[in-house]
Order: structure tokens, then C-alpha cells, then sequence
């Protein structure tokens, strides 16, 4: 589904509820219900919330529904909560099914979408989102052509949209296959990462960032594997899982502030992340152009 068909249903059901409430006293605003989709692969009974407060985990008040069939959620909100906090996801290990392979996912995981960046979460979504937040300074544009350079993909393709869906159809349908398969190793990592950023539902919001740092800074070699045919068992992606679990465990369990800017600059040319070496484009060398690092 394109992710501006589904900004205009959202913003269409805003826009009911709005009427429907100034049809009433006039003094309450109605509920608005927002509908989107959570994907690895499409992902089945997994924990969508409203996150009004910014720490990665569901707490009394906040909207919450499961997702369903084909990775479909909707929420109920206020029309005044409407695009104003981020849509967290967090897969449940044993419980939530990736539809990519029947199965039920290992580990527990935690995906977001920014604010009004439509209903299609993932771990697209994510790094979006986690580059605006450890970066102010970054727009949701840029983010977005940042991230689409880190993978080496074509201006005129949306990074906040259904990959999965697009897989099968339009002019982009290889790039989104590529996108995919992105998507699915670093939801691994993220996943191979559970026992040190969560504890049952309760984020480490730090250890957290620092972990969406590493996939940051070494995108360009994750999706190197990916499109080179190598899965979470290559000789990269065991480096990089090390490499990633010595960085988490040696911060505090302890939640605390951190900046993580450096792990996210705010650079957006293609030039930063690949070059034609070898007979194709392989992963620079620069800063976030490959190679697995620690924090910064």
C-alpha cells in the first residue's frame, strides 16, 4: 500500500471524527480511529500503542491494539493525539507471527513510526525515527534521503512505504524486494540484541538508541549482505552481532541520557555510503559508509 494513500485515509478519519465531535456539545472531540500496517514481514499479533511519553514501551492510558492478518492494525485515539506522538510496535517472542515464514518471532523486538509519517511501521520506520530524535536537526525529508542512499536505492522511492507491498507491484518492485530483505536482517539484529535492551516489556531507552546507532552507522554493509544473497550466519553479520552485544553490554543497564548524535550526522549524499570498486557499488569506507564501530 502506498504510504500516501494511507496519510489520506488517516487523515480522512481525522477529519470525521473532528466533524462528528463539533456535531455534538461542541466542548469533547470524538475518537478518531488510524489504521496501518506493522511489518518485518507482515507481522501477526504484534503490540501497536500510541507512545505519548517517548519511552518505547505501552504504559496505562495510551491507546494500544494487536495487529492483525497481514500485519493490519487500527488505533483509537483523539482527534488531538492525531500525528502528534510516535506508533510503537513491539513483536512478541512466541506470540507474534512473521507472515515472511509462518513462524513465530524468537525474540521480542521494538519498531516506531516519527509522528506523522503515516501507518506503515517498520524497521525503515525506524531508523527514520531514530535519526530525527538523536539528530534534531534532521528533517524527516532528509532522514529519508539518507536512508535511502545508505542503501544504495533510486530517488523517487518512498522509505516510509509498504516495501512488502511494493514488492509485487510498480516501477520500483526490485528495489523494494532489496528494501525487504534489508528490513528482515536488521529486524534480526535487532532481535539478537532482546536481552540487553529489553526486560519483558520495560525498554533500556539508551542502550536502545545506542544499538539503532550501530545499525546506522553500518547500513550500508547490512545491505551489502542482503543483496550479495548472505543471511544473519555470514561472516559480517556474526562480526557485527558480536560486535553489537560488546557495545550494549559494556552501557549502563541503567537508563540514563546519552548523545548519540555522532552515531547519526546528518549527511545525506550518496557519496558518503558507496563507490563503484571492483565492477560494482560496494559499501565506502567513510563514516557510515561500512565497517562495524563502537560508540562514537
Amino acid at each position: 500500500m502506498n504510504r500516501k494513500i494511507i496519510a489520506a485515509a488517516v487523515v480522512t478519519a481525522a477529519l470525521t471524527g473532528a466533524l462528528a465531535g463539533c456535531g455534538g456539545s461542541g466542548t469533547t472531540s470524538a475518537p478518531v480511529s488510524v489504521s496501518g500496517t506493522v511489518a518485518d514481514g507482515y507481522l501477526v499479533g504484534a503490540e501497536v500503542f500510541l507512545d505519548k511519553n517517548n519511552n518505547y514501551q505501552w504504559d496505562e492510558g495510551e491507546p494500544k491494539t494487536m495487529t492483525g492478518p497481514g500485519g493490519t492494525y487500527t488505533l483509537t485515539m483523539t482527534a488531538g493525539d492525531m500525528g502528534k506522538y510516535p506508533v510503537v510496535v513491539r513483536a512478541i517472542a512466541g506470540s507474534t507471527v512473521d507472515e515472511d515464514t509462518g513462524q513465530t518471532v524468537p525474540n521480542d523486538y521494538v519498531m516506531s513510526a516519527p509522528p506523522a509519517a503515516g501507518g506503515f511501521v517498520s524497521p525503515m520506520s525506524t531508523l527514520v525515527r531514530e535519526k530525527m530524535e538523536s539528530n534534531p536537526g534532521m528533517t524527516m525529508a532528509q532522514a529519508m534521503i539518507q536512508l535511502r542512499n545508505q542503501l544504495n536505492l533510486p530517488a523517487g522511492m518512498d522509505m516510509l512505504a509498504d516495501y512488502v507491498a511494493g514488492s509485487g507491484y510498480g516501477p520500483y518492485q526490485g528495489q523494494y524486494q532489496s528494501m525487504h530483505q534489508v528490513a528482515r536482517q536488521m529486524a534480526g539484529l535487532m532481535a539478537d540484541q532482546s536481552s540487553l535492551v529489553l526486560n519483558g516489556s520495560v525498554v533500556n531507552k539508551g542502550r536502545y538508541r545506542g544499538m539503532m546507532g550501530q545499525l546506522n552507522q553500518n547500513l550500508p554493509q547490512i545491505a551489502n549482505n542482503a543483496f550479495q544473497g548472505m543471511g544473519m550466519e555470514s561472516t559480517f553479520m556474526t562480526d557485527m552481532r558480536s560486535r553489537m552485544r560488546t557495545m550494549l553490554e559494556s552501557m549502563s543497564a541503567v537508563n540514563g541520557f546519552g548523545n548519540y548524535s555522532a552515531m547519526f550526522r546528518n549527511m545525506t549524499s550518496h557519496r558518503f555510503f558507496w563507490n563503484y570498486s571492483g565492477g560494482r557499488m560496494q559499501p565506502g569506507s567513510g563514516m557510515m559508509g561500512g565497517g562495524t564501530r563502537g560508540m562514537m
